[in-house]
C-alpha cells in the first residue's frame, strides 16, 4: 500500500539508525567516518533536500554509544530516492555489512509532515517503533510501500 502526503506541500521526513561494529574512532569503520561529510554535503546539495538532522556531539539517540541516528526532510519521495539511490551514497549502503550490526528493529521509515516540520529523537522513535509493531500505515512506512521505488526489496534500509 502506497501512502500519500495528505496536502500538496507536505514533506517527506525519514529517519534511519544503525549500530556500528566499532566504535567511529576504530579503524574498522575509518572508511564510513571518513565518508560522512562527503555524502551529508551531496545530500545537502541534491534538489528536494530541505532540512538533516546536524549531530553536535551533545545528543545521543539512545544508550548505545555504536548506535548512530539519521534524520532528514525532502520535498517528495523522488529526491530523497535520488539521493539514497542514485549518487556515491549506494555504494555505501552496498557495503553497510562492513560496518554495522543487524538490529532486531526497524532501523528505517518515512512518514508525511507539515512544511518546515524538523524531526526529533522522540519522534524519530516513535515512528520507527510503530512501524515495527503495527506494519505499514500513515504514520510510518518503508520502501516496500512504494513498489516502483529504485530501491532493495528490505525494510531495514538503508543504513546510513
Amino acid at each position: 500500500m502506497q501512502f500519500f502526503p495528505p496536502a500538496a506541500d507536505w514533506e517527506l521526513a525519514e529517519v534511519n539508525i544503525a549500530r556500528l561494529l566499532a566504535p567511529m574512532t576504530d579503524p574498522k569503520t575509518q572508511p564510513f567516518v571518513d565518508a560522512l561529510d562527503r555524502i551529508n554535503g551531496i545530500a545537502e546539495r541534491m534538489d528536494g533536500f530541505l532540512w538533516r538532522h546536524v549531530d553536535t556531539g551533545t545528543s545521543t539517540f539512545c544508550d548505545d554509544p555504536l548506535m548512530i541516528y539519521n534524520a532528514s526532510v525532502w520535498c517528495d519521495l523522488p529526491s530523497l530516492e535520488r539521493f539514497v539511490w542514485g549518487t556515491v551514497h549506494a555504494r555505501f549502503v552496498d557495503r553497510r555489512a562492513e560496518w554495522f550490526g543487524v538490529l532486531e528493529s526497524v532501523q528505517f521509515a518515512m512518514w508525511w509532515v507539515p512544511p518546515r516540520t524538523r524531526v526529533t529523537f522522540k519522534e524519530a522513535k516513535s515512528r520507527l517503533a510503530h512501524l515495527g509493531e503495527h506494519g505499514p500505515s500513515e504514520y510510518a512506512f518503508g520502501w516496500p510501500s512504494f513498489p516502483s521505488s529504485e530501491k532493495p526489496d528490505t525494510q531495514t534500509d538503508p543504513a546510513p
